[in-house]
């Protein structure tokens, strides 16, 4: 929401008498603070503006590592279950109102025939980062194929395989989301930084 502060300034200035011919820049400096303001926007809500799904149950001791990193850096997110071959309805409600209910990116995890990342994907101009859950037939590998060989036109931000993967969708969705909220962007800095402090330089000793 815009200060009263800011409207009221704007307002007083367009107030003024002759202000067409000599408020103009007074006009656009209120217009700029307020264009700046707006920018300037706070993930200080609830509402979520991650979504997280997967397929079934199965999938959750993976798409756990999204939400982890979700939750180390305050990015308010939701879980849903959508499987693209038993709920199809539920997909096709969910990918068609993301973008209405506030999200700005999602994550979907699947497994063996993985078709929700690219399902969803075909359904909502959101960015879709897909996570290929390890299926215990081929290793993941079906998982892998089924999200990344997607035809030209419906991308989708595919991860590898398991939890390194679900890891990274989770740091890739926060990356997606500080471009938006700076407040974000500098968690997502602090971050990395700590990250790279974490590691030592000497193989041994201290």
């Amino acid at each position: 929401m815009i200060p009263d502060q800011l409207i009221i300034e704007v307002s007083a200035v367009c107030a003024l008498p002759n202000r067409q011919q000599h408020t103009i820049g007074e006009i656009e400096m209120a217009a700029r603070k307020i264009s700046k303001h707006s920018s300037q926007r706070k993930t200080s809500q609830t509402a979520p503006v991650v979504g997280v799904i997967m397929g079934s149950r199965s999938d959750w001791p993976t798409m756990k590592y999204s939400t982890d990193i979700l939750k180390a850096l305050h990015v308010p997110y939701e879980t849903k279950i959508v499987s693209a071959h038993r709920t199809p309805a539920r997909m096709t409600e969910y990918a068609n109102s993301a973008k209405e209910r506030g999200l700005s990116v999602i994550i979907a995890g699947a497994g063996g025939a993985a078709h929700l990342p690219g399902m969803v994907a075909s359904m909502t101009t959101l960015p879709v980062l897909g996570v290929p859950v390890e299926s215990k037939a081929l290793s993941g590998m079906d998982s892998l194929l089924s999200i990344v060989q997607m035809p030209g036109g419906v991308p989708v931000g595919t991860l590898a395989i398991g939890s390194s993967g679900a890891k990274n969708a989770g740091i890739l969705a926060v990356s997606i989301v500080a471009l938006k909220y700076e407040e974000v962007a500098s968690r997502l800095e602090k971050w990395r930084a700590s990250l790279t402090d974490s590691v030592p330089e000497n193989p041994v000793g201290r």
